[in-house]
């Protein structure tokens, strides 16, 4: 299978949200058939759902993989599971949050992954790592993420410092 640019969202908001999220970029830049290509700096950002749990951090990475999408999901929920991630309230505190934002260009509705991920064109603590990392990114069916980003704003969040980027200075061919 020829490799893909994937979008990865991060978030964390439980047992050291920061470690969390840059320990698993480097996860992900483990993952078989893939390597990270970038990552955004870290934001934080104010909880979607209940508002009695600590602020987020969050953060993108582009990631070329030649798995399939179906694959790269087991891979993200196998991430999610060794960080202790347990399943429960809808938008309730997390140790870690992986989400795949895209998948290249394709559009996918299954029962298990919906990409475009629901929801990115209206939620800021996305669309601004993800316009820090390539405005012009055309994300099918709502725009490009610097224009949405931009007609969003940043209420409510803050860069907070850079990431842990395991592609700083290195080649970027995917793993075997």
């Amino acid at each position: 299978m020829p490799s893909v640019v994937a979008w990865i969202g991060l978030g964390s908001n439980l047992d050291d949200p920061r470690r969390q999220v840059n320990t698993a970029l480097s996860e992900l830049d483990r993952l078989p058939r893939s390597r990270v290509l970038g990552c955004s700096g870290l934001y934080r950002s104010a909880p979607m759902g209940p508002p009695d749990q600590p602020d987020y951090i969050n953060a993108v990475a582009s990631l070329r993989t030649a798995l399939d999408a179906e694959a790269l999901l087991d891979a993200l929920q196998a991430i999610e599971s060794a960080h202790r991630r347990v399943r429960g309230e809808h938008w309730g505190p997390r140790t870690l949050d992986l989400d795949m934002l895209l998948y290249g260009d394709a559009v996918i509705d299954t029962p298990r992954l919906v990409v475009p991920h629901p929801g990115i064109a209206e939620r800021n603590f996305v669309l601004a790592p993800l316009a820090e990392l390539d405005a012009g990114l055309s994300i099918p069916g709502a725009g490009m993420a610097g224009e949405l980003y931009a007609r969003l704003g940043d209420a409510g969040l803050a860069r907070v410092g850079d990431a842990a980027c395991p592609a700083a200075g290195r080649d970027t061919e995917v793993n075997e």
